[in-house]
């Protein structure tokens, strides 16, 4: 049977990408709606990647403490050859969500018009991922095994930083536009 390029199957891919582009434009059109009073002072989009980028924050910090106090119970989590203290084990359940949360609301609403293929920008995302989990994981490290901080003030502490670290990166280098 010879393939035409149409299947007459569910095309998952192209639903997803259709709600997520939609998803994307009515997320932007209420952002658009409280930008007039900043228009003087920041571009449009840094104001959406403030936006975004706040959203995803508080949602990464309420998952962080959920999980942290409901789902591991601040116990430490044994796995085959190693344990990992509460706030580490939190952090790995927690990261690659929010991080999932944070790309599609970078791709979709801040950085629309960006032609890079979604392949390629979510192989770059997935490197500042690393970056940004080895910057987390550091951070806790010593924030709370050093200097006894406790965990939740910790990520937010550490959070601030990758946040400088994020938007320069996405906008330079994940989501860059071609002039």
């Amino acid at each position: 049977m010879k393939r035409t390029g149409k299947s007459k199957y569910f095309d998952l891919s192209n639903l997803l990408r259709s709600f997520f582009i939609q998803t994307g434009r009515s997320i932007s059109n209420i952002i658009d709606w409280f930008y007039p009073p900043f228009s003087k002072f920041i571009s449009l989009t840094f104001f959406k990647y403030g936006v975004c980028g706040a959203s995803t924050m508080i949602f990464d910090w309420v998952l962080y403490y959920i999980t942290l106090h409901f789902i591991v119970k601040k116990e430490v989590v044994h796995l085959l050859i190693i344990a990992l203290k509460p706030h580490v084990a939190t952090l790995f359940i927690t990261f690659p969500i929010s991080l999932l949360i944070g790309f599609l609301l970078q791709k979709y609403v801040t950085f629309p018009s960006s032609k890079l293929k979604g392949k390629k920008q979510l192989l770059r995302y997935f490197l500042i991922v690393i970056l940004n989990l080895f910057i987390n994981y550091v951070g806790l490290r010593i924030l709370v095994d050093y200097f006894n901080l406790y965990p939740t003030p910790s990520k937010m502490i550490i959070t601030i930083i990758t946040i400088a670290i994020s938007y320069l990166s996405q906008k330079l280098f994940i989501f860059k536009v071609r002039k």
